[in-house]
């Protein structure tokens, strides 16, 4: 028995613990652990079926739910790798991923079809072209098979990658990409363990009950809380989306010990009419991240609810558990990440890599064994991310305390984010670049009551040239993900430029904030 292969350990030594309730099913699943480590085996052994092996991609673009979970275990068992699509993503863009990770299989919940049927077609001459289709649910799409028929069709022997190493890849997790194609992190075995002990360091029992509303493409959803659980034996819940009424209702109905979620969540959860009633007195704690809880939100779940928060950072390359912010320094030192995890090493260094001293603003590099692979595919940015000494250069200004609180005051590169998810101008201003009537553009991101930041773009037409706000924005909808679409479009004679040649996007913020 491998020691990657988790649901076969956790079916060992506890069984008949419960495991995963999915709570998006109707009616809803209630899943031991042995009943997942079945599961798994039986997945593993149809993927094997069909030519699957270790290395190879298996791909998953579908809302929350235990088909995510069946995908993983399944693929450490065999030694593939994981790899979920974000949903929220125009299907040409997630044709390019599709293109640069080659998987074998594609798994995909009902809201999808229509997308995989137009990647199916776009990639249909294509050397590259998927030949298994699953569908969760509905009635698929030409030539997909029903996942649940053919996870039960596989044989219920176990499965194991005998020569899998702690250094071999469990699972792809993209970022944003800063040249139209989000990056891959190679999400290894070592990676996993070590993150998981620096959870429960700080955070997980034998016995918490976890809901989950982080969608499962992001590191999040399926390595925040959800994986560290089954390491530990603890029970996950499952919804498909984020929904704050059920929400509410689920941890009172379950009593959940642990919840986690965005400031606009945390906000949305005190809209809803169950409010008031919900019962949440179960929860040791609750974790927020993505930005920073304002004092008021906590001030307000602390008095009605006796909620206790946990506040931190991460990043999909690192961990994702890098910092943490315990509950009695959330209103004390409010607006910090807090501190390292236990075996995360991090620093603040100038232009040189030199190492800063306190409230000294630097940018914020990281080292440990927590670290990713690397990217997928993708050399080049691999070696641009790790300096000659191993620390991982985020790319975001923070700086640290006198008790060693690290704050990040800025973000290096334009990247902002926009409901918890990393937008990159640079996918924008390429989309816009293909309009006819653009001459020159620049994006930006500027504060948003909702969503955190959402995008503004500033364009200057060509000479003769015309066009609205409303066909630019529709340009922007046709060809990006909904969260990547700006909210505005200001028109302008003249984009302001450095000595350089390049684009003053700094001025453009503070000339252009309302």
């Amino acid at each position: 028995m491998y020691i990657c292969d988790y649901l076969g350990r956790r079916a060992i030594y506890s069984p008949e613990k419960l495991a995963i309730i999915d709570a998006g099913k109707h009616p809803e699943w209630r899943l031991t652990y042995r009943q997942m480590n079945e599961r798994a085996n039986k997945f593993a052994n149809y993927l094997r079926g069909i030519g699957v092996g270790k290395g190879d991609r298996v791909a998953i673009l579908a809302r929350d739910g235990v088909e995510h979970l069946d995908c993983f275990f399944a693929c450490a068992k065999l030694g593939a790798i994981h790899t979920a699509l974000n949903w929220r993503l125009h299907w040409r863009e997630a044709q390019g991923i599709v293109e640069n990770t080659t998987p074998k299989v594609l798994i995909f919940s009902d809201d999808f079809k229509d997308s995989i049927a137009e990647l199916q077609t776009a990639l249909r001459n294509s050397p590259l072209a998927i030949r298994n289709h699953l569908h969760i649910e509905g009635d698929g799409i030409d030539g997909s098979t029903y996942f649940e028929s053919a996870l039960q069709s596989g044989a219920a022997t176990p499965v194991m990658c005998e020569s899998l190493e702690a250094e071999d890849i469990a699972a792809l997790i993209f970022t944003g990409g800063t040249t139209g194609l989000p990056k891959a992190a190679q999400v290894s075995h070592r990676m996993i363990a070590w993150n998981t002990l620096n959870t429960v360091i700080h955070d997980v029992t034998h016995n918490d009950i976890y809901l989950n509303v982080f969608p499962m493409f992001h590191t999040g959803g399926l390595f925040v809380y959800t994986l560290p659980q089954v390491i530990f034996g603890g029970t996950t819940i499952l919804i498909r989306q984020f929904d704050p009424a059920l929400v509410l209702g689920l941890i009172e109905r379950e009593k959940a010990t642990i919840f986690g979620g965005v400031p606009a969540q945390y906000q949305m959860l005190t809209q809803v009419e169950n409010w008031q009633s919900a019962d949440l007195s179960s929860l040791r704690f609750c974790t927020s991240g993505g930005a920073p809880l304002p004092v008021p939100l906590v001030e307000k779940y602390t008095k009605e609810k006796g909620i206790r928060f946990k506040q931190g950072f991460g990043m999909t390359e690192f961990g994702p558990g890098i910092f943490a912010l315990a509950p009695e320094d959330a209103i004390r030192k409010a607006g910090s990440i807090g501190r390292p995890n236990f075996f995360v090493d991090a620093r603040v260094v100038d232009d040189d890599n030199h190492p800063l001293g306190p409230n000294e603003i630097g940018e914020l590099v990281l080292k440990g064994p927590s670290y990713c692979s690397g990217y997928f595919n993708n050399a080049e940015a691999s070696a641009a991310a790790v300096d000659a000494d191993g620390w991982f250069h985020t790319g975001d200004l923070a700086k640290y305390d006198d008790e060693w609180y690290f704050f990040i005051v800025d973000r290096k590169k334009d990247m902002f984010l926009s409901g918890g998810e990393n937008v990159y101008p640079v996918e924008i201003e390429k989309v816009l670049y293909q309009h006819p009537a653009v001459h020159m553009c620049a994006v930006v991101g500027v504060p948003d009551a909702k969503w955190g930041e959402v995008g503004k773009a500033f364009v200057v037409l060509k000479p003769g040239a015309r066009a609205t706000e409303q066909e630019l924005l529709d340009h922007c909808r046709a060809n990006l993900a909904r969260y990547k679409v700006p909210h505005s479009i200001v028109f302008l004679d003249a984009l302001p430029i450095s000595s350089a040649g390049k684009i003053l996007k700094r001025e453009l913020k503070e000339t252009h904030s309302g």
